[in-house]
């Protein structure tokens, strides 16, 4: 029996564009998919709490400015209470 040419290690069979779809779009995805780390650290955590105070002074800076200039943007969503973090 002759090899196959998908059975070498990391090499997988390519998918080819059907000559006529009848007018069927093809499927577009767009964007990065989101996938959680299996390990999450201390330090991931450090970094997406410094994160967040970061998004969070710039909104708040971004808000004020809109305000002064006769803008009515303000900031929705509240932070939530520092004291019960862990």
């Amino acid at each position: 029996m002759t090899q196959k040419t998908n059975m070498f290690k990391g090499q997988q069979k390519r998918k080819s564009i059907p000559p006529n779809r009848h007018g069927k779009t093809p499927s577009i995805r767009k964007g990065k998919r989101v996938l959680k780390p299996s390990k999450v650290t201390k330090e991931m955590d450090a970094d997406r709490e410094l994160s967040k105070f970061i998004n969070h002074c710039n909104e708040v800076k971004a808000a004020t400015a809109a305000n002064k200039e006769g803008g009515q943007l303000s900031i929705v969503k509240t932070q939530p209470d520092s004291s019960s973090a862990k």
